[in-house]
């Protein structure tokens, strides 16, 4: 497996407590802290990171952003399952599923003290 590695400034996206950042955000801020780049540039290079994670992901591979967290994929096996509405018992296949560990630097900046 190989590892797409990267060092990213992670004080440069602060958000507001409770919010959720989208794609479309994600390029606004990064157009906004990179005036000399077209947007659409911008766009093309978070759609082409984006991929080639999800590119990784679909051959098996582990993806680690250093200072950031490692995406890798977990198989979940065949179980048996329930429908909420009616309690009855339901087949539900072996699966493949995306997981997200967060880095060292990431844990520890989500878990500084409040002074």
């Amino acid at each position: 497996m190989h590892a797409l590695t990267a060092a990213l400034p992670l004080g440069s996206f602060a958000l507001k407590q409770g919010t959720q950042m989208i794609k479309s955000e994600l390029v606004q801020k990064l157009a906004e802290q990179n005036p000399h780049l077209f947007q659409r540039d911008i766009e093309r290079i978070v759609a082409t990171i984006f991929g080639e994670i999800a590119k990784a992901l679909a051959h098996g591979d582990r993806v680690e952003l250093r200072g950031f967290g490692a995406f890798s994929v977990k198989s979940r096996p065949a179980r048996t399952g329930r429908n909420p509405r009616t309690g009855e018992s339901v087949h539900v296949g072996a699966k493949h599923v995306p997981f997200f560990k967060t880095g060292k630097e990431l844990r520890d900046r989500l878990n500084v003290e409040e002074k």
